[in-house]
């Protein structure tokens, strides 16, 4: 199952120090506006101990975490949806992924001793910063929907039952557009809501904003800590998830690993725990997905579902022809197989069940498929 996330922002932001971190691949983060012309991609693991537990139980020779594709895509300005700083290059380039993860800069402009990171409005203001790049993506969108409704209310006049119903929506869905409201917000019906979606509204997508502050200094949390409740409130209010993290200490501690990475990132003066972690397991609940697993002394894999699939539909992720060649899974989640100390144990338990077609696949199932 291939899923992206856009990393979009202002300029100078730290979008690319980001996907350096999220990808140890080395990208320009240089300090001024576009250095990332074209979107870089990496593929980016899902941390998740279940895997690696039973990748140890099994003792596997072969561990395959689920993944996430993350895209670098450059800097945003006032004016994108008209073409301003390359901005329809940019715009089709969100567009083609799944969810939008905004970067938002909390440090201030003097982020260390002699080192002035400028920002392309000369101060420091993520409420407003949100705006310009959200307004961006509406103006893009109305111009999708405006084009859109043109065509579809000729044939609604004809007496077309379902360009009715599409028209419909479209006017419900420009108005909160027009009302500065995201796409996400209008509450479409089972029949609206695939024509909606065909148009690849950018704010249609899932969003979760990152809230990137730095070490040492004094972020916007502690200079303004009304400004920044307010920032959270209104993040929140428009049905986004939020993480804060310092994308630097991240890029700066991605080639340790393991205990001698939490000595440094506190050395670093970096807070208890990964921000990078956080936010891929934020990025992957925000898809709505759920994680099952196959497990053996060959393999042990997680393999990526959206939440709520039945057996035959979760076994597509092995291969397409699981969902008609279908007949039974086994199933035990990852915990209780542990718990058992093997698959025989597991059976003797009367823990390892038998369903059929219309099992739903929890996160955490431990799943062999028979066809």
């Amino acid at each position: 199952m291939s899923l992206s996330i856009g990393i979009v922002g202002l300029p100078n932001v730290g979008k690319s120090t980001l996907f350096n971190a999220l990808t140890k691949k080395g990208v320009p983060a240089a300090n001024y506006p576009f250095c990332t012309i074209d979107p870089s991609v990496g593929i980016v693991p899902v941390p998740d101990e279940r895997l690696w537990k039973l990748s140890a139980f099994s003792q596997t020779q072969k561990t395959v975490p689920a993944v996430i594709e993350f895209v670098d895509i450059a800097g945003l300005v006032a004016g994108a949806a008209k073409g301003e700083g390359l901005g329809n290059k940019f715009l089709a380039n969100i567009r083609e992924t799944d969810a939008i993860f905004e970067m938002v800069r909390i440090f201030p402009l003097k982020a260390e001793k002699g080192d002035d990171i400028m920002h392309v409005y000369g101060d420091i203001d993520p409420l407003r910063d949100i705006k310009v790049i959200n307004m961006e993506l509406l103006l893009a969108d109305m111009e999708t929907v405006t084009k859109r409704l043109g065509n579809v209310s000729k044939e609604a006049k004809r007496g077309d039952k379902e360009a009715i119903i599409e028209e419909e929506a479209l006017k419900r869905v420009l108005d909160a557009i027009e009302n500065e409201r995201m796409a996400n917000t209008v509450d479409l019906d089972d029949k609206e809501l695939p024509k909606i979606k065909q148009l690849n509204l950018l704010t249609m997508k899932p969003f979760l904003y990152g809230l990137n502050k730095r070490s040492g200094v004094v972020n916007l949390d502690e200079s303004h800590p009304e400004l920044f409740k307010q920032l959270c409130e209104y993040i929140v209010s428009t049905g986004a998830g939020f993480v804060v993290l310092d994308a630097k200490i991240e890029d700066e501690l991605k080639d340790f690993e393991g205990e001698e990475k939490e000595v440094f990132r506190s050395e670093l003066g970096g807070s208890d725990g990964s921000g990078i972690d956080k936010l891929i397991t934020e990025a992957y609940k925000l898809l709505g997905l759920d994680t099952y697993f196959t497990t053996g002394v060959e393999e042990t894999r997680a393999w990526t579902i959206k939440a709520g699939s039945t057996a035959p539909v979760a076994g597509m992720a092995i291969h397409t022809d699981f969902k008609d060649k279908f007949i039974r899974a086994e199933i035990i989640n990852w915990q209780e197989l542990l718990n058992a100390g093997s698959y025989a144990e597991a059976r003797l338990k009367g823990k390892v069940r038998t369903e059929g077609k219309e099992y739903i696949v929890k996160d955490g199932d431990v799943v062999e498929f028979k066809i």
